[in-house]
């Protein structure tokens, strides 16, 4: 099935399907040969970056989400080098090791704020193409927005496919979440995954609870109550002419019906694969499959 038939694209009967259950348990904590790490001066402060491939080559963003960082997407960017293009991406301000980018003292996490910080980043490198993981794929829809000329092309992994408050779809605990607040709401999702509820590798919790020992507790709450004000910017992404992917799991936080509700609404592709809200880390050659015949497609419009 080619990605330009707007369909969804179910992996499981391909080699990316076959490579991608044959992927060894790694050390997250340890780079792909070649990633070169720096600091990028952000309009909230330092950011941690990681980046991997030639400059030269046409440029690709990754964007983690809250409580993830750079290190999610080491299965992915390997695969989108090899394809022909420089690869980055960066911690968000007050996760891991951007923890101490942020608001100025007794100030908040804000949507201005973090998509400022995109915008900078974009602007510095010049267009990309643009993947927003979770909470960053709102953010990168606002940033395109406001700077369409930054964007090649975009995909939203597992991003929240409602506007308004997010995480009234979540399956089965949606519900609880009209009763929590920010904060209450954040310690619901760090316990989530520190007490390994995603069923994550003995290797990958290890890595994922070492993160919280540097991420701002302030920050994780401050995002959780931004997704439960989500703006609708479904309509000026559609018509901005940027090819967009939307890609997530059949298992995933939010269910499949909703994905494909919003990737209508985005004029967008839609790509469903069979695992949960990580695909970047469990069904990474299928993810890249789909990006990179995402930015031929932009590469073919002149976009």
């Amino acid at each position: 099935m080619s990605i330009g038939e707007r369909r969804p694209i179910t992996g499981g009967d391909d080699e990316a399907a076959r490579l991608d259950a044959a992927l060894p348990d790694i050390d997250w904590s340890i780079a792909p040969v070649g990633t070169v790490f720096s600091r990028f001066g952000a309009p909230s402060g330092e950011l941690a970056v990681a980046s991997l491939g030639d400059p030269a080559d046409p440029r690709v963003v990754l964007i983690p989400g809250v409580t993830g960082s750079k290190e999610d997407f080491y299965l992915l960017a390997p695969i989108l080098v090899a394809a022909g293009y420089y690869v980055q991406s960066f911690d968000l301000a007050g996760q891991y090791e951007s923890a101490e980018a942020g608001p100025v003292a007794g100030g908040r996490y804000t949507y201005g704020l973090l998509v400022a910080d995109v915008v900078a980043f974009l602007r510095d490198g010049g267009p990309a193409h643009v993947l927003g993981y979770s909470f960053a794929g709102i953010l990168s829809e606002l940033a395109l927005v406001e700077h369409r000329e930054l964007f090649r092309s975009l995909t939203l992994l597992t991003a929240p496919p409602e506007p308004g408050q997010a995480f009234r779809g979540v399956r089965i605990i949606g519900w609880l979440s009209w009763l929590l607040n920010g904060r209450a709401g954040a310690g619901l999702m760090i316990w989530g995954i520190t007490t390994n509820k995603n069923r994550v590798s003995d290797s990958r919790l290890a890595f994922v609870r070492s993160r919280f020992a540097l991420t701002r507790r302030s920050s994780v709450d401050d995002i959780v109550g931004l997704m439960k004000r989500v703006p609708d910017v479904r309509a000026a992404v559609a018509a901005s002419g940027v090819p967009v992917l939307v890609a997530t799991g059949d298992h995933d936080l939010w269910p499949t019906h909703l994905h494909a509700e919003n990737a209508r609404a985005l004029d967008a592709h839609l790509a469903v694969y069979r695992t949960g809200h990580s695909p970047c880390e469990t069904a990474p050659h299928q993810l890249g499959r789909d990006m990179i015949a995402l930015f031929r497609e932009a590469e073919a419009r002149g976009s």
